[in-house]
């Protein structure tokens, strides 16, 4: 079977793409890369990875994360803490 994947930029508050910051869609779900380095999966199920080395590299990548969860740094820390999101190599 064929994978279909389909790279866009994010975008900003202004509608304007992002350099260095793409939304990965597959038939397994979505990645957030940050310029070569995969920081995050949200997969079919709804279940969500972050990259064990790079989840917070940095604040550049930390706040597109966001931006891609859809929440805030203390909220990520909570569910890495509670289990929620697990921890993985990505890459």
């Amino acid at each position: 079977m064929i994978t279909k994947i389909k790279v866009s930029n994010l975008t900003s508050n202004n509608g304007n793409k992002i350099p260095n910051q793409f939304e990965i869609r597959t038939n397994k779900g979505v990645y957030f890369q940050s310029y070569n380095t995969i920081i995050a999966f949200w997969n079919n199920k709804g279940q969500i990875f972050l990259d064990s080395n790079s989840w917070d590299y940095s604040r550049t990548t930390g706040k597109y994360r966001n931006q891609f969860l859809g929440e805030n740094i203390a909220e990520t820390r909570k569910k890495i803490a509670s289990k929620e999101y697990k921890l993985k190599n990505l890459n």
